[in-house]
């Protein structure tokens, strides 16, 4: 299958784990913004955060991950939901203004463009998870290792796996 390619695999594995971190660090530290951003080799983190911080984290994302919690690769502020969102919402509202129609015509239909938005909206709230679960995270690590955390600059951190 696709997803089970190497390069792939590595990299939803790394996606769950960066999910799993960012969970357990947004309960340590409230309010604080975090983003990531994953390839083959690990992930990056951005937040004001310490890296001696950032290690205890990732290690227990990897061992609750290991131990079954794969709730904990799925995360509301994934990329995925906001990628999916968007793509439903606007495939939607160009429907109805699809084709060569009049200007008058297209204003008549803009809240009509809206609800379908509207519609492609609601209807990419359990998509975007769903596809978190089964196509861009893999919960199971395998024999997925931490190496190293590595601070780039003030606010980013690259996380290393293997």
């Amino acid at each position: 299958m696709l997803l089970d390619l190497p390069l792939i695999l590595e990299t939803r594995r790394n996606h769950a784990l960066e999910h799993a971190a960012i969970h357990i660090l947004n309960r340590q530290f409230p309010g604080q913004h975090m983003a990531g951003h994953s390839n083959p080799t690990g992930f990056y983190l951005l937040g004001d955060l310490q890296t001696q911080d950032i290690w205890i984290a990732a290690t227990e994302a990897h061992t609750r991950l290991n131990s079954g919690e794969s709730g904990l690769a799925i995360h509301p502020g994934c990329g995925t939901n906001l990628a999916i969102t968007t793509l439903l919402a606007a495939t939607l509202a160009w429907f109805p203004l699809r084709g060569k129609k009049s200007t008058l015509t297209r204003l008549l239909l803009i809240p009509l463009a809206l609800l379908f938005a509207l519609a492609g909206y609601h209807l990419s709230r359990p998509l975007g998870p769903w596809l978190q679960k089964y196509v861009t995270t893999e919960a199971n690590l395998g024999a997925l290792r931490i190496v190293d955390i590595i601070p780039i600059r003030k606010g980013v951190h690259r996380i290393i796996t293997k």
